[in-house]
């Protein structure tokens, strides 16, 4: 018999141990003027999301983007969720494009900016987003 790390139920599949911390590459222009495309974060796995915080998330076409958390809101399904924005609305897609986000598909909360140097805390970045 195969040995098994962790038991897993009928019909389900087994899950990766969550990193707390990891990194992220910033790709495209819709971040600016906050972010840049090739910069790179340091991001927190399964942190509390507060308006106004940078997040990276999964939209429901698959793509992995990093946003602003503008507000919570009801996804289609009457799940709760985000409603996530580009800081530069003339670029990229966000909520305006593919509605809020699921809470489980925001991934991790982006702490700081790690390369290019200076180091910049981002939860200094992080505002209030206007209703």
């Amino acid at each position: 018999m195969p040995h098994r790390p962790h038991p897993v139920s009928p019909g389900s599949r087994p899950t990766a141990p969550v990193r707390p911390i990891g990194l992220a590459r910033v790709r495209g222009e819709s971040m600016l003027p906050t972010l840049r495309p090739g910069d790179l974060l340091l991001v927190r796995y399964a942190a509390r999301v507060r308006p106004g915080a940078l997040v990276l998330a999964t939209f429901a076409d698959g793509t992995l983007a990093v946003k602003r958390a503008a507000s919570r809101r009801e996804t289609r399904s009457g799940a709760p969720g985000w409603w996530l924005e580009s800081d530069n609305p003339e670029q990229g897609v966000d909520s305006r494009h593919r509605g809020p986000v699921p809470d489980v598909d925001v991934h991790a909360v982006v702490l700081a900016r790690v390369w290019p140097r200076p180091w910049t805390d981002l939860r200094r970045v992080s505002r209030p987003v206007p209703d």
